[in-house]
């Protein structure tokens, strides 16, 4: 008696074959697709400029007498897959005292309006709804719709250079809330 032929596909060997081309292809398939999600997901990781400090003046350019100079903040931005340089994304106002400097957000806790310096009164303006600040950014007038003075940022003196962490602020509260 002989002994019939074994199934196709059921020996061992082409079993091994099947299972290390399926493997294989598993791989040719299951790589490229982990590698292209990360890179379609990345570009939402990043966020524009919240968290670092930037380069913002020298601190020769600044008025020795207090006043404040408005400096506007450039940086590269990355908007998901979309990068574009030396675009505006906000501005300070710089106030040098000696050798320290203060920087103030040039926008108004209250509504966001920007506030322009007024050097005849020696204070911040707030075209939006009247109210002042004081050169330090606290408010001037105590009936001010305004939550909270004007907001300072981090500042570093690095030699010659003013650098600024700069971020916005939620308006309308109170407390000084970084915004998202």
């Amino acid at each position: 008696m002989s002994n019939p032929p074994p199934p196709p596909g059921t020996d061992r060997r082409s079993f091994l074959k099947e299972t290390a081309a399926g493997v294989i292809g598993g791989c040719c398939v299951l790589i490229p697709a982990v590698i292209g999600i990360v890179a379609w997901l990345d570009p939402l990781e990043h966020d524009a400029g919240n968290g670092s400090l930037l380069k913002v003046a020298l601190l020769d350019a600044l008025p020795k007498d207090g006043s404040p100079r408005r400096v506007t903040i450039i940086m590269e931005k990355t908007d998901a897959w979309t990068r574009q340089h030396a675009v505006p994304i906000g501005a300070v106002y710089l106030v040098r005292n000696g050798d320290t400097v203060t920087a103030l957000h040039s926008m108004c806790p209250h509504a966001g309006c920007f506030v322009d310096y007024q050097p005849a009164r020696r204070s911040f303006f707030c075209p939006c709804h009247e109210s002042t600040f004081a050169v330090d950014g606290s408010i001037n007038d105590p009936h001010s719709p305004s939550p909270r003075g004007l907001d300072t940022l981090e500042v570093e003196v690095r030699g010659s250079e003013v650098w600024v962490r700069f971020q916005n602020f939620r308006t309308g509260s109170r407390k000084k809330v970084p915004a998202a």
